[in-house]
């Protein structure tokens, strides 16, 4: 791992805490970074959060060249599709990315990335709106999920099942909380994405 550099790019969710000060934030990012640091110190890679609050696929793709691209990540880390969905809940005038658009973004996103650098791509599944697994953002939020899935097979990417792990523990009945509002993060809820995350990666490099 040593030397190799790792973007992770996203929404708030990503973004979590990063200040000029904590250029990793506090969220799950962070938790990677420590995990990685602690377990090798000498081989910890360069890490780079790009996560941005409140940002879609669309506003992913406004960046991609600045925020991706020009970073030439060996590994590439996208978490997108919560706000895609929120919007629609919170801000019904706002002109809405539905799952084909949704999909077809990032898909145009995807196939740039191979074009134009060598990066081993990581697809992470959107987390939960709401605590609870019948919620309305969650069941829209489905379609989301399984648009990520089908551009995984279809470029033969790696996907950390986020959203599975967090209705995995909501059907658990556990009596803990996730998030502070249902969506963002508390310290648990970021642990659960660390966990998911590192025990993905490991998958893949035991292959």
């Amino acid at each position: 791992m040593q030397n190799k550099r790792i973007v992770f790019i996203g929404d708030s969710i990503t973004e979590w805490g990063r200040t000029d000060s904590e250029p990793l934030g506090t969220g799950y990012v962070n938790l990677i970074h420590d995990y990685w640091l602690v377990s090798n110190p000498n081989q910890t890679p360069e890490i780079i959060n790009k996560g941005v609050g409140g940002d879609r696929v669309v506003n992913l793709q406004e960046r991609w060249d600045q925020d991706v691209l020009a970073l030439k990540p060996d590994i590439l880390s996208v978490s997108i599709g919560i706000n895609d969905v929120w919007q629609q809940l919170d801000n019904v005038d706002m002109e809405q990315v539905y799952p084909e658009r949704f999909e077809s973004i990032y898909r145009e996103l995807l196939e740039k990335t191979i074009a134009f650098t060598n990066s081993e791509i990581i697809l992470m599944e959107p987390t939960i709106i709401e605590e609870t697994v019948a919620s309305e953002g969650n069941q829209l939020l489905k379609a989301y999920v399984d648009a990520i899935h089908r551009l995984g097979s279809e470029f033969n990417l790696v996907i950390v099942p986020t959203h599975t792990a967090f209705l995995n523990y909501l059907n658990s009945e556990a009596t803990e909380q996730l998030t502070i509002d249902g969506v963002h993060m508390n310290s648990a809820g970021n642990m659960l994405m660390a966990k998911t995350w590192l025990e993905t990666y490991d998958k893949i490099k035991m292959k």
